[in-house]
């Protein structure tokens, strides 16, 4: 391939990571990763709610990595109620997890940076084979992707398997007891994905520009192998 062709494919590329970067860190700091609704399980069995009723028994809450925000509703009107993680939840939630998305999360920027600069590099310098080349390209990439997917994978697992949304909402709530009945994905945690698919993209956008995957061997080099045994 022209060198041309390649330095527009490795500025791509270097666009695509920056824009990961700083969508990620945008994320991070936003609270719009869940958005949940929240039944007050509590006051709708004292009057045996049903149907319509239930709207004033239900709730919502949004939340990212650090704080939130919500409203409920025990058929007494709206309460809202803010929080924050860190100091205020650290009782309630999985907090092994919820540090390891976040530490995950600033890997994942720091490494996408990483990975601009060797895109940028290669597009515009001279690389060297083994770090800035493409066996760089490839591992920044798929570092990236891994710690993409392992971010969605924890928070997932703590939204779900843990109950994060319930654990919120009956924090410090003597009296009435809520039960989650829908929650989704939003912004936050979508932004986090699109950067996941393109650092696979990236890896592509790689083999696109003309280099082989690592661990794998081409036929010329093959060639050349057996040439210089057949002279010994």
């Amino acid at each position: 391939m022209p060198s041309q062709q390649k330095k527009i494919i490795f500025c791509m590329a270097g666009v695509l990571s920056f824009l990961c970067a700083l969508g990620v860190v945008t994320a991070v700091g936003t609270p719009l990763w869940i958005k949940a609704t929240i039944l007050c399980k509590t006051g709708a069995l004292l009057v045996n709610a049903s149907g319509k009723e239930l709207d004033k028994f239900m709730g919502e809450m949004q939340y990212g990595l650090f704080h939130g925000e919500g409203i409920r509703q025990c058929g007494l009107g709206a309460r809202p109620f803010r929080f924050s993680f860190f100091p205020d939840l650290l009782q309630a939630i999985p907090v092994s997890i919820h540090v390891n998305i976040i530490l995950f999360s600033m890997i994942l920027v720091v490494v996408t940076m990483v990975g601009t600069a060797f895109f940028m590099y290669n597009a515009f310098g001279k690389p060297f084979e083994t770090l800035h080349g493409p066996l760089g390209l490839y591992l920044v990439s798929f570092i990236s992707g891994s710690c993409g997917c392992l971010v969605m994978v924890l928070f997932a697992s703590e939204v779900k398997i843990h109950h994060l949304s319930e654990k919120i909402a009956n924090f410090k709530e003597g009296t009435y007891a809520y039960k989650t009945q829908t929650e989704n994905y939003t912004t936050s945690f979508w932004v986090v994905f699109i950067c996941f698919f393109v650092h696979f993209l990236n890896g592509l956008l790689i083999r696109l520009a003309g280099f082989q995957f690592p661990f794998t061997k081409s036929k010329d080099t093959e060639t050349t192998n057996v040439a210089a045994d057949l002279m010994y």
